[in-house]
């Protein structure tokens, strides 16, 4: 049996994919989204988990050389596992150093460490680094692309398909803006301590070209409170954009203070650069003033507080280690109601973390439901004793 209860919205942190259900904003008067010049495009409130805007998200594109978010997952990856290290330096192929397009322009002469390669590859957009560490990671870039689609498929990108490490057309080589969205978040998450590579604005490895020393995001260059990510273009997929930006609002931090609220814009298919930069900066900024963030409940704190049977305690607090946060339309944070589904009765033991129940929030009473939050135990509660089931037993038979 499962039961509705209010809960108090106390008016931060991230809220990830992992831990809430990704939802639109439903509210009869949510805002119109700007038109952008793009094939699809999407915009996520990353800090509260909710897709503000999207066009054509489940639609098959090329990915260009956003393809390199996947490969930096997985040298990330291979860092964070100690299985490469920063200063492990990699020889350059015949095969990478000939490959087409951007390039760091490295050659079979150089012994490349792994950092630069991957500021290579990061901010320079080289294939050739992109070939180098694949090859390096992989042993070779065909094995290399298997681990990439073992990866996809980890993460939940069931629309991904990679025949490459770099980017370059290849029949099969596509994924949707849905599926940059899952990596984009995944790769900031997963790795904290290497993921400010994409917010470097420039870098050229000694010897090389200086002309060829900034990152073709240039909305780093304009806008202060972008961090990253990725750019790509060719021919068939046009010129794409991954961009986050995280800047300061009241009440998000703890306790009350300043806090981040990040989004993530993905557009796909612009006409030109100049264009995949206006209309990127066009959804973050429209993103930041037609919605707004409220932050529901502190990290670990309650959210309900219910009744437990069979127990050493007489209750179990539910909520999220997390800050739960909302976005809603500009204006409208003082109409939010908050209701909690769960099982009834509750019957001990219950272990911290264990998922009891849902959160779910309305942006006014009896509107479409903007956001379902997993509330998990925040205090595991031990069954009782012998004596004090036996007693609760026959409460629950009388109730």
């Amino acid at each position: 049996m499962f039961c509705l209860f209010k809960a108090r919205a106390a008016f931060s942190g991230w809220l990830l994919l992992a831990v809430a259900t990704v939802l639109p904003v439903a509210h009869a008067q949510a805002p119109q989204a700007p038109v952008i010049a793009a094939r699809s495009y999407l915009l996520l409130d990353i800090t509260a988990n909710q897709i503000l805007a999207a066009k054509d998200i489940d639609s098959p594109v090329e990915p260009a050389s956003l393809t390199k978010l996947m490969t930096e997952y997985l040298v990330f990856d291979a860092l964070k596992a100690k299985k490469i290290d920063l200063k492990q330096t990699f020889g350059v192929s015949e095969r990478a150093w000939k490959m087409p397009g951007s390039r760091m322009f490295i050659d079979p002469k150089m012994q490349v460490p792994v950092e630069d390669l991957i500021k290579g590859m990061v901010v320079q957009s080289g294939n050739d680094a992109t070939m180098a560490l694949a090859e390096g990671v992989g042993g070779s870039a065909e094995r290399f692309v298997e681990m990439m689609n073992t990866q996809a498929k980890a993460l939940g990108m069931q629309s991904t398909g990679y025949k490459n490490p770099e980017g370059l057309t290849e029949p099969g080589h596509t994924t949707t803006a849905r599926d940059l969205s899952v990596l984009s978040m995944r790769l900031m998450q997963d790795f904290p301590d290497y993921i400010g590579y994409s917010a470097i604005k420039k870098y050229r490895y000694p010897g090389t070209p200086a002309a060829n020393d900034t990152n073709r995001n240039t909305l780093l260059f304009r806008d202060p409170s972008v961090d990253g990510l990725k750019t790509g273009y060719t021919q068939a997929a046009g010129y794409c954009m991954i961009a986050t930006a995280k800047r300061d609002f009241p009440n998000l931090g703890a306790s009350g203070a300043p806090g981040g609220r990040r989004l993530l814009a993905i557009v796909l298919g612009t006409a030109s650069d100049s264009a995949r930069i206006s209309e990127t900066q066009k959804l973050l900024n429209w993103g930041y003033t037609a919605f707004e963030a409220v932050k529901l409940f502190d990290a670990g704190q309650p959210v309900a507080s219910p009744e437990v049977w069979k127990g050493k305690s007489a209750t179990v607090k539910l909520g999220q280690p997390q800050a739960i946060v909302v976005a809603v339309p500009a204006g409208s944070s003082a109409k939010l109601k908050t209701e909690v589904a769960r099982p009834e009765p509750l019957v001990a033991p219950f272990t911290k973390g264990q998922r009891v129940g849902t959160l779910k929030i309305s942006a006014d009473a009896g509107a479409s439901v903007v956001a379902e939050v997993p509330l998990v135990v925040l205090e595991s509660v031990e069954e009782a004793g012998i004596m004090g089931r036996a007693w609760d037993a026959i409460r629950l038979w009388i109730k």
